[in-house]
């Protein structure tokens, strides 16, 4: 695994500071690869559910009464973070990302909001649909995988690329939990 991880870590910080070329033509392959993670484990939860005649553990009216907040509150998040990424000549993809290190908006609360606002929304679709194995295990497995990968591939590429700036953010602003008083 440690071996996979240093592959990772050189892969994405040679992209990330490699030609604008290279970078333009991975983007829309990683981001693409990214959402059909997102949707094989939305799809494979509720066919677990129907294999195994799980029922809904909501009803519909309390699933979307409980779910659409979650859901806009996810999008908004996640329109927030990706905007930016953008403003600052970069996208939300890890080999074309933003050339400087962004702090603000919604990275001032949490160092990955955009993986906050992808858990806030699978949790919202699993509620909405009543799906026991979206809501109570892929989500969380989504969210276990995701925290690794972040925390042991991502988070040392960005230490490589920005040092002590990013190793000092680090200390001051929690990874994926939003911490709503600014210091």
């Amino acid at each position: 695994m440690k071996g996979f991880c240093e592959w990772a870590i050189r892969f994405f910080y040679q992209t990330a500071t490699g030609p604008r070329r290279v970078r333009r033509l991975l983007t829309p392959l990683a981001a693409g690869f990214f959402a059909c993670l997102v949707l094989m484990a939305i799809t494979v939860s509720f066919r677990i559910d129907r294999f195994f005649g799980f029922p809904r553990f909501v009803s519909k009216s309390y699933g979307a009464a409980v779910s659409v907040p979650v859901l806009i509150g996810g999008a908004l998040l996640w329109l927030w973070s990706v905007w930016r990424f953008l403003k600052t000549k970069g996208t939300p993809v890890p080999v074309n990302p933003p050339p400087v290190l962004v702090t603000d908006g919604p990275y001032a609360y949490s160092r990955n909001p955009m993986l906050t606002a992808v858990f806030l929304m699978l949790a919202g679709i699993g509620i909405l649909f009543g799906s026991v194995t979206l809501t109570f295990m892929a989500t969380p497995i989504f969210v276990f995988v995701s925290i690794l990968e972040f925390k042991y591939i991502e988070e040392p590429e960005l230490e490589k690329r920005f040092g002590k700036a990013y190793r000092e953010y680090k200390k001051k602003t929690p990874m994926i939990i939003p911490r709503l008083n600014r210091k």
